[in-house]
């Protein structure tokens, strides 16, 4: 028998519009998964009574792109009346009394939030695992940690706790996890979607993206993520729209160039992973296989790490903490914002153009290609807990080691896609990654379609998540 969370979020958003389906009955089905299922640390807040509260106000007929569709918050957006700890023990007691613009939008386009999924305190690793509760599990190996920082986005998704989720990426925050567990992550192009553009900051670094089990579903959520404004396009129908559509059209033949190259080389010690090198292999030889024209990127990225330093310390000292704060947050977060606000005006400056001068010199190396292939992580999961203890430089450098073709994607503000592939030996999804070009996503969801069609149907976690 089909369960709920088997469904597509396209399956579940056409059954909810002819009247298959009804919201009630698919939140509580979410809710009691969230419910049953919290050692996994997919969610900081579970808010069931707001939920139903929200069903009961929700108009009779379906009207908005997600209407009746259950969904939560990453912990780093305000919702009014739903307890906000953006991960941090800093902010245990917030309850804000006015939501976010994103979380406002989204109850506009029809969504039934249920909660708050986890993420790193303030969003600042690619982990989650707070102080503040218990951490992300990999729900292939719960012994391992999730990615971050929108790990609980991407563990709720892969355990089928929701039916698809909205995480921000910063420097891989949604693609690190999503890798990790073995689903879809989008991050968009920088400017592409009028909520979470990236615009928002002096370093253009993050953006908000869809986390979904299918190509379909990736682009489902994204068109609906462009509609939530008013002076972007209308979808011609539900569940239409220009990037699911991609999605479910057979890609012309294509240009794709391949490098396990990372921009961290020269600086870290990145040592790439059997099964993360065959993931892009396999990857290849499949989109070879199809008729794309498929060859080595030469790409020689150089100076980067400076840059990335500054542009994330920098992005840290913007975190509104106090003095007395920084009793209560964690050292790694203490160290980035003091070193951020040690940094002068002519340091950020400097690297603000070192990062414009990369994006130019990366859209250009890559601009022979209509996407590039890299790896999505350069080591398995990592057990919970391996970044405790270290000084914040060995934390930062592990990070790096773990995912080192994320970041970049962000300072050249291209779109990048990360998908499951192949399996280790034990059964844990390995992920590659598709990086476009500016604009790009139409063509990344169109080549995933095309890659999951040869892959097969994404397998579930082990049976006793179900």
């Amino acid at each position: 028998m089909t369960r709920l969370h088997d469904l597509s979020l396209a399956a579940q958003v056409d059954a909810l519009r002819r009247g298959e389906l009804a919201p009630a009955d698919l939140t509580a089905h979410y809710l009691d998964r969230a419910e049953r299922f919290a050692d996994l640390g997919a969610f900081a807040e579970v808010s069931p009574d707001a939920a139903r509260q929200r069903i009961s106000e929700l108009p009779p007929s379906p009207r908005g792109a997600l209407w009746g569709v259950p969904l939560a918050d990453k912990d780093l957006v305000a919702r009014a009346g739903v307890p906000t700890r953006y991960g941090s023990r800093s902010r245990a007691d917030h309850v804000p009394t006015a939501s976010d613009p994103l979380a406002a939008a989204l109850d506009a386009a029809g969504a039934v939030n249920i909660g708050k999924t986890s993420t790193s305190e303030f969003g600042l690793t690619g982990f989650t695992e707070p102080l503040i509760h218990a951490p992300a599990r990999d729900p292939w190996r719960l012994s391992a940690g999730a990615g971050g920082s929108s790990g609980g986005a991407a563990v709720a998704v892969a355990a089928g706790l929701l039916p698809a989720a909205v995480g921000s990426d910063g420097g891989g925050s949604i693609r690190i996890p999503s890798a990790t567990v073995g689903v879809l992550g989008l991050k968009p192009s920088r400017g592409r979607l009028p909520l979470g553009s990236g615009f928002d900051s002096p370093d253009g670094l993050s953006v908000t993206g869809p986390i979904a089990r299918s190509a379909e579903d990736v682009g489902l959520l994204l068109d609906a993520l462009i509609d939530l404004a008013p002076f972007s396009y209308a979808t011609t129908a539900p569940g239409s729209g220009p990037f699911v559509d991609a999605a479910r059209r057979e890609p012309r033949e294509l240009r794709i160039g391949v490098t396990t190259v990372s921009p961290w080389d020269d600086d870290e010690d990145i040592a790439l992973d059997p099964d993360a090198r065959a993931a892009v292999e396999v990857t290849s030889a499949w989109l070879s296989d199809a008729g794309h024209a498929v060859t080595d990127a030469d790409w020689h990225p150089w100076g980067y790490a400076e840059l990335f330093h500054v542009l994330w310390r920098a992005s840290a000292a913007r975190v509104p903490l106090t003095d007395d704060d920084m009793d209560l947050v964690e050292p790694l977060t203490a160290w980035l914002v003091r070193e951020g606000r040690r940094l002068s005006a002519l340091d950020l400056l400097n690297g603000l153009a070192a990062a414009r001068a990369f994006e130019r010199r990366t859209i250009a190396d890559f601009s022979a290609f209509d996407a590039v292939l890299t790896p999505a992580l350069a080591q398995p999961p990592q057990p919970v807990g391996s970044y405790a203890g270290h000084s914040p430089q060995r934390t930062f450098a592990m990070q790096v080691e773990y995912a080192p073709y994320s970041s970049f994607v962000n300072v050249a503000g291209l779109p990048a896609l990360t998908m499951p592939v192949t399996a280790d030996a034990e059964g844990h999804p390995v992920s590659a990654q598709l990086v476009g070009r500016p604009g790009g996503e139409a063509v990344l969801l169109s080549l995933a379609s095309q890659l999951e069609a040869r892959r097969g149907p994404l397998p579930h976690p082990p049976a006793w998540i179900d």
